[in-house]
């Protein structure tokens, strides 16, 4: 049951990346959530420390640590590490309190961030009302809203690449892949791409391509056929991304996936911001 309301959690937080604006950008709060990319395998280490530092962990323990162990991606180690096994009782009581402080934790800063959401002043009313505090008019909501898009692609094809092996002259990185643990690295995928999707059609046909004039309505298609072309290649892998990584056909069909989410990215961050006359810049994955 646990496992599965912590699939559920990060599903959740996946399809979160395409809207990383405002409240959920701010604050260091992304990384408290989940600790992504983790090259140096932080997690597992500084969880260890922890437990052993503090034996009798309070939650103003967990409150003042690192945020390596605050988030989802120490609450899989927990869950899901090989090496682990909380139906032990002495494993039980080592670890099952930074199970529940970390839950503590992820409560209150979802109500956090869900406050600054709502309200006359939040976030929502500030993509819809303008002039405020954020935004001088439309046209600023709009090209942040592009560019977080943008971005999030771009941190799709790096959550896809790193494990591939783009950035290790090809050689495959499985344990550089989100998720890894728990086997849910192409679901958090598929999440994210569907949000991402549901941003650019809107749920009346009120997305960002209702921008768009009907003179560029041979733009919206191809975006549309990205959008499909990627959907259906995530669709057809039938294995987890760490067997995909094992042999010749399943890394094929990654990299054909890969290339087809390139495709989707350039458009959007090309055509469509020159559309829109947005200037897209630096985003939150440049760098990694």
């Amino acid at each position: 049951a646990a496992r599965q309301a912590f699939l559920g959690a990060q599903s959740a937080w996946a399809g979160l990346q395409p809207l990383l604006l405002g409240p959920l950008a701010e604050g260091n709060r992304a990384w408290q959530i989940q600790f992504w990319p983790d090259k140096k395998n932080l997690v597992q280490r500084q969880v260890e420390a922890l437990v052993k530092n503090k034996p009798q962990l309070s939650q103003a323990d967990v409150e003042s640590a690192s945020v390596v162990v605050q988030g989802l991606s120490a609450y899989e180690y927990l869950l899901f590490d090989p090496s682990l096994d909380l139906a032990q009782a002495e494993q039980k009581a080592r670890y099952c309190p930074l199970l529940t402080a970390i839950g503590e934790h992820q409560q209150a800063l979802a109500g956090e961030i869900l406050g600054e959401w709502q309200g006359e002043q939040g976030m929502a009313a500030q993509l819809k009302r303008f002039p405020n505090e954020r935004y001088a008019d439309a046209d600023e909501a709009i090209a942040e809203l592009l560019r977080v898009q943008v971005g999030a692609l771009d941190g799709l094809k790096k959550k896809l690449g790193a494990p591939m092996g783009r950035q290790s002259k090809g050689i495959p990185q499985p344990y550089q892949a989100e998720a890894w643990r728990s086997a849910a690295s192409l679901a958090n995928l598929g999440a994210a791409l569907a949000s991402a999707e549901q941003l650019w059609h809107g749920s009346n046909k009120d997305g960002i391509q209702a921008l768009l004039g009907k003179d560029q309505a041979e733009l919206v298609g191809r975006i549309d056929a990205a959008y499909q072309d990627t959907r259906q290649r995530l669709a057809a892998l039938e294995r987890p991304l760490g067997e995909l990584l094992d042999d010749e056909a399943g890394r094929t069909s990654l990299n054909q996936l890969y290339d087809s989410l390139g495709r989707l990215h350039r458009l959007q961050e090309g055509e469509l911001a020159k559309a829109l006359g947005v200037q897209i810049g630096f985003n939150a994955h440049d760098g990694d």
